[in-house]
């Protein structure tokens, strides 16, 4: 062999050694440790000789030793060349740790095998981050169904008591104004503007605070009712291959409304587009404006508006994004998956 090739050997066993956030080490045909590293002595807690020759099953839960895991991952690499695994492992003091196991069949240049290199990375902390992100998400999605069950409570009984007690009152006064002189009727018919106005008023507060339109008549319909309702001016483009499920539209109208909301409190748009598509097995959004923008606001941080948007989104499964556009104006993309795929 070379001297160069020693060398590098030295040079590349040294490297093995040092390395201190992954546990690197060698098994022999039988799965016994032969090669200890100082990341798997910092990540385990054993000692170089405190843990060579021993099997490395002492690394796995009870519960899998029982259950044959060691030997099956040792099956599959050799049979597959390498196998990706994460689970539970156990430290010297019993204390358990979410890891990423990498397990590689090694073979001489003859085919035959002569062990395995096992890499581990202790990955508890990115674990408890997302098992804490997860949690977080669930809580927000029970807030928002929550928040849509007081929504539709509220729209109700607005609806069917408030609405229908004053359209009586609206009933009568009109039959009141037929049987009294004129100079009466006209105190009566401004009575009876103010009840009607007041309808009006109930009418698209309860739209707001419930589309009823989206049960019935589906997504495109109640946007379209919902800007025709706002006075405001956009093209609604429509392209999804099917309408999105209950839950899912209410969420994209909620979005859409926030976002058409920013635009007519800031943006100063002479024109607005509602893009609706089918993408990667869910509903892709884009609100566009040509307006200023959202000036002094940061699209990620600080503006309740904009953070409603995004946590909706996420609550769902999705994202949403808040960009300008180089022309001006302002995006507002988010995408939602369809859970019925």
């Amino acid at each position: 062999m070379h001297p160069d090739a020693f060398r590098d050997n030295d040079l590349f066993r040294l490297l093995v050694q040092g390395v201190r956030d992954y546990a690197i080490f060698a098994l022999d045909p039988g799965g016994h440790i032969v090669s200890w590293n100082a990341g798997a002595a910092r990540i385990k807690g054993y000692a170089a000789e405190e843990i060579i020759g021993r099997h490395f099953s002492a690394f796995y839960p009870p519960e899998d030793v029982q259950s044959g895991k060691p030997e099956w991952e040792l099956r599959v690499a050799r049979a597959d060349g390498a196998i990706e695994d994460e689970g539970w492992r156990v430290r010297k003091d019993g204390t358990r740790f979410w890891a990423n196991v990498i397990i590689t069949a090694l073979y001489d240049d003859g085919g035959e095998l002569r062990g395995f290199g096992k890499v581990t990375r202790d990955m508890t902390e990115r674990r408890r981050a997302e098992q804490q992100l997860t949690d977080r998400r669930r809580l927000l999605a029970h807030l928002v169904e929550a928040q849509e069950r007081e929504r539709q409570r509220i729209a109700w009984d607005v609806h069917d008591d408030t609405i229908q007690a004053m359209v009586a009152v609206d009933m009568r006064l009109q039959l009141l104004a037929g049987k009294l002189s004129a100079e009466h009727r006209r105190t009566v018919d401004q009575l009876d503007g103010a009840v009607r106005a007041s309808i009006s008023r109930l009418r698209n507060l309860v739209f707001r605070v419930r589309p009823p339109g989206i049960e019935r008549h589906g997504l495109r319909d109640s946007l379209a009712a919902y800007l025709a309702d706002t006075a405001t001016v956009a093209e609604i483009r429509y392209s999804l291959e099917q309408e999105p499920g209950a839950d899912a539209a209410i969420t994209i109208f909620r979005i859409c409304q926030e976002a058409l909301t920013n635009v007519r409190k800031h943006a100063r748009a002479s024109s607005v587009v509602l893009e609706l598509s089918t993408v990667d097995h869910g509903f892709l959004v884009r609100v566009v404006d040509d307006g200023v923008g959202l000036p002094g606001l940061d699209p990620n941080a600080g503006h309740f508006g904009l953070i409603e948007m995004r946590e909706r989104a996420e609550a769902a499964g999705g994202w949403c994004t808040v960009m300008g556009q180089e022309s001006g104006g302002t995006v507002v993309e988010f995408w939602l998956p369809d859970v019925r795929s």
